[in-house]
């Protein structure tokens, strides 16, 4: 099993759109009203066997054995909140290469800031605007927010232990085969180096030397 650790600093502006998988979970919200300028409120979000079926179709697991979003929402200044909580979940997706179930064990601590002033970026200042902050919604949904950060959480390219990548030669008839090496950037230059080298050496030796080299045996 391999472990995923990550940060909050997940580019979400920018794969957000993207990556936000539509499901037909049933919502666990909470009114911001309840929350700005009033106490921090805890909460937890574990969907249940049901839930996490849908949750892992959605975003194209072999099984969610596990998956917990534990965190709170605090009052922030006048009119923002902040949320601080970990996603972990235990996930099985198939290997890239084999198919295999691979198991993941994910850790993901977020944080984000819910803005009353916030102003959507546009043009090249999404790319310069912080990655974790937008407006404050009527309703915030954990169980939305969950969804979204293991779907950004996610192994990219899981692999099973063994697998790797073959490679594939082949050529026309009377040709040589092509192989990775010899389409590798510059491998023509290190063969013509490498003949240059052996010129130079045998320039550099006494003519005697050469001609001995250079009669027949």
């Amino acid at each position: 099993m391999c472990e995923v650790i990550l940060a909050s600093c997940q580019p979400k502006k920018a794969v957000k759109a993207i990556l936000m998988p539509q499901t037909d979970l049933p919502p666990q919200t909470y009114r911001s009203a309840a929350i700005i300028g009033k106490k921090p409120l805890h909460f937890t979000y574990a969907p249940d066997s049901t839930a996490r079926a849908a949750i892992a179709a959605q975003l194209g697991l072999l099984d969610l054995p596990q998956m917990q979003l534990k965190g709170s929402f605090a009052p922030k200044g006048r009119g923002d909140v902040t949320l601080t909580a970990q996603l972990t979940a235990q996930v099985v997706q198939a290997c890239t290469i084999t198919l295999a179930p691979v198991p993941a064990q994910i850790s993901t601590q977020i944080a984000r800031d819910y803005l009353r002033d916030y102003v959507e970026p546009s043009g090249s200042e999404v790319e310069l605007g912080p990655e974790d902050s937008e407006a404050i919604p009527e309703m915030f949904d954990v169980a939305a927010i969950a969804v979204e950060e293991l779907t950004l959480s996610l192994p990219l390219y899981p692999r099973a232990a063994g697998a790797e990548l073959g490679s594939v030669i082949a050529a026309p008839t009377g040709a040589a085969p092509l192989t990775d090496a010899a389409l590798r950037p510059f491998a023509g230059l290190a063969g013509l180096a490498s003949a240059l080298q052996s010129q130079a050496d045998t320039a550099a030796l006494p003519k005697d030397a050469q001609n001995k080299d250079k009669s027949p045996k």
